[in-house]
């Protein structure tokens, strides 16, 4: 009897020290992070109203196009340029063709050989652009075209045409041919830097990997825009320059939280950040080619040194 009083009580051991075994090694199985999707995005979304009426001069494809119109043209441009920070990054401009907006961008640093499809698809152009007109093949066998505009290439640059209003196929053609004749006496010194955004200046150069080519800094009615960029990764950082709203916040569901700014959302598919301080609304972003995941961390650590700027 005693004999089988010990087997039962070693069995019951061996049973509750297996159990607290398999415990252990669950409590010790690694921790899955929260994955962050690698962004498919070209260019942020542009500050609300930005389209050339304020800014800081330089020269532009616009103003350029507009000084060559024919009297029957009607083509009037706005004054300021300004740089999407996008990927290829583009100095852009709106043209007036009659009362039709047109944004003109040409490419901030030479062209790279994938530069001219990730705009084109980006823009939804997937028609060869000789479907514009018999002379449309002055734009090169790449170019692309599409409803609301063009794509094409200018010697080591590319050229992005897009419309708000549908132009008329000839007409289309007519300002890309325009275009084209100028961009060599518009292209502009790569580096433009305000010294309100050195402070962010290692940061943004750690998280491309190399030494900045290309900045574009500036301010739009006082708000500061900051922009650091090489052929393969380009950061934003950029402060509405009016109070406006956070279009994100009002998506189903609601963007990801951040610990930033009242409120402040985390967008992984856009590599961005979006916030608000104090009146305006601050927007970061970080975009590479090929695409690689942009934690969180990394955009906050981005713009913070720029904080005490956006407080007022």
């Amino acid at each position: 009897m005693t004999g089988q009083r010990t087997a039962i009580a070693l069995l019951v051991l061996a049973v509750f020290a297996a159990g607290c075994s398999v415990a252990r090694r669950a409590d010790q199985l690694p921790v899955t992070p929260r994955s962050v999707p690698l962004p498919t995005a070209v260019a942020p979304p542009q500050a609300e109203g930005l389209d050339g009426s304020a800014g800081e001069p330089a020269a532009h494809a616009c103003a350029a196009v507009a000084k060559r119109s024919t009297p029957g043209a009607r083509w009037t441009a706005k004054k300021f340029p300004w740089n999407d920070g996008g990927l290829p990054a583009l100095d852009l401009c709106t043209l007036m063709v009659g009362s039709w907006p047109v944004q003109i961008g040409v490419s901030a640093l030479p062209a790279q050989p994938d530069s001219l499809a990730r705009l084109a698809d980006a823009a939804g152009f997937d028609d060869p652009a000789v479907d514009l007109g018999a002379t449309a093949d002055t734009l090169g066998p790449e170019a692309r075209s599409g409803d609301h505009g063009v794509v094409f290439r200018v010697n080591e640059r590319v050229v992005r045409i897009t419309t708000q209003g549908a132009l008329a196929p000839a007409d289309l053609l007519a300002l890309a041919e325009a275009v084209r004749a100028i961009v060599p006496e518009v292209l502009r010194n790569a580096r433009r830097s305000d010294a309100a955004c050195q402070v962010s200046n290692s940061k943004a150069e750690q998280f491309i990997g190399a030494l900045v080519q290309l900045r574009r800094d500036y301010r739009v009615n006082g708000a500061l825009t900051c922009i650091w960029g090489t052929y393969d990764a380009t950061v934003s950082i950029v402060e509405s320059f009016h109070p406006d709203s956070i279009p994100e916040a009002r998506q189903t569901p609601p963007p990801r939280s951040a610990p930033i700014g009242l409120p402040g959302y985390y967008l992984p598919e856009r590599g961005e950040l979006v916030f608000r301080q104090g009146r305006r609304v601050v927007r970061v972003s970080g975009i590479t080619d090929p695409a690689r995941a942009v934690p969180m961390d990394t955009l906050i650590d981005l713009v913070e040194p720029l904080m005490p700027l956006f407080i007022r």
